[in-house]
């Protein structure tokens, strides 16, 4: 298609100058352009079709390796006074 219905990921490097030129810097332009990739990543990531147990075993695991790091010194002092 045109150079200028291309994404960024779809333009090859030698196109680059060439797309940038056809992108609107405007301030309307610019909100336009944040505004596309915020939908984007929010139908890609957050608003998901189907559902599953992996977003909250995901959730769960990253809780578990926070609560972890969080209490290392702590654990660390009771293991070591556990093997004294």
């Amino acid at each position: 298609g045109p150079l200028s219905d291309r994404s960024l990921m779809e333009v090859r490097l030698g196109e680059l100058p060439a797309w940038l030129a056809t992108r609107d810097f405007s301030p309307q332009g610019l909100l336009g352009g944040v505004q596309k990739a915020w939908s984007s990543y929010y139908n890609k990531y957050i608003n998901v079709k189907r559902g599953g147990p992996a977003g909250i075993s995901m959730l769960l695991a990253g809780y578990c390796l926070l609560s972890y790091s969080w209490n290392y010194q702590h654990i660390s002092k009771i293991s070591f006074l556990a093997s004294v």
